[in-house]
């Protein structure tokens, strides 16, 4: 399993309306706020890799 912590570095606003929703459903809701995912399911990796300009992304 890989697991990432992804934190929100940059803000949704201004941004294209899908990529607000990819954000709403990795569970970034604020600025800062950190969610660890598990980069397996390629649903959830696609959603990282749509949205990884607005992340900052490490390893654990």
């Amino acid at each position: 399993m890989k697991k990432v912590r992804i934190t929100q570095i940059r803000s949704g606003i201004g941004r294209p309306q899908d990529q607000k929703d990819t954000l709403k459903c990795l569970n970034l809701r604020k600025m800062h706020q950190s969610v660890e995912v598990d980069l397996d399911n390629p649903a959830t990796a696609g959603m990282v890799e749509k949205v990884k300009h607005l992340l900052n992304i490490e390893e654990i």
